[in-house]
């Protein structure tokens, strides 16, 4: 039997956990079934009322609102939580933006905010936090990515390489941290129906509820599982995909999607 890439977590009671992105969709389940389990649940993103709907005034919810392309905010937001319950156990990149487009019809602004979002975000707050989880050598990190950056997909032509991206990345922290007691966890969703995938004018396989993701996430994260990807009958088909000559993969994606 393998044994699992991170350490399982067995008790959540007094994890303090900060989800990014926690206002709503897949961040602000995390917080509510955090919160159901026991955890103390640092919720953040700009809109401030949701975050309080999310929080939904549960004693062991800290609502700390800020803007993850602020640079800045990223410290300040950090050592208001260090002040106030003493840091963080586990970070989970939760915030996103995306747009279903093809590649003719990118947008040079709107790829730059997608672009700064989904990853230029990211390495702010791992600048933020990895200081004080290395210097303690424990602790995790947790980056919602996507199966859209398995491989090139239709109508992912900013979004897709963002998650590639974060695939990467995720790759690489296991590599770095690992051997100084940090998990990391890599969290490779198929669809899950928010306002993001709510632009969708296609049909959406295996479609899934925030609160699903929720469940199989917190499963993976519990069992000490590096990569999390859900629903299983979806996601294994990708990665069959992902094992077949280029020939092949190109000619089943063009029935995917008809180019005009």
């Amino acid at each position: 039997m393998w044994a699992p890439l991170n350490r399982p977590i067995q008790n959540w009671t007094g994890q303090r956990v900060w989800l990014i992105g926690a206002s709503s969709g897949i961040g602000a389940a995390l917080a509510q079934q955090a919160l159901a389990a026991g955890a103390t649940a640092i919720v953040s993103a700009r809109r401030q009322p949701q975050l309080e709907q999310v929080a939904n005034s549960h004693p062991k919810a800290l609502i700390v609102p800020f803007d993850v392309l602020d640079t800045a905010a990223w410290q300040s937001s950090y050592t208001q939580i260090v002040q106030q319950i003493g840091g963080v156990d586990l970070i989970v990149f939760c915030a996103a933006d995306y747009r279903s487009e093809r590649s003719w019809e990118v947008n040079p602004a709107t790829a730059a905010q997608t672009l700064q979002t989904n990853l230029g975000s990211v390495y702010a707050g791992l600048a933020t936090i990895l200081p004080e989880l290395m210097a303690r050598g424990s602790g995790g990190i947790g980056l919602i990515a996507s199966v859209a950056g398995y491989m090139g997909l239709p109508n992912a032509s900013v979004y897709g390489p963002t998650k590639a991206a974060l695939i990467n990345l995720a790759e690489i922290l296991y590599g770095d941290l690992h051997p100084k007691g940090l998990n990391v966890y890599l969290i490779n969703p198929g669809f899950v129906k928010t306002h993001l995938t709510d632009k969708n004018d296609f049909t959406m396989p295996a479609l899934q509820t925030p609160e699903q993701a929720a469940t199989a996430i917190w499963r993976g994260i519990s069992a000490g599982k590096f990569e999390i990807h859900f629903p299983r009958r979806f996601t294994q088909v990708l990665k069959l995909l992902q094992l077949l000559p280029y020939r092949c993969r190109f000619a089943l994606l063009s029935h995917l999607v008809k180019t005009p």
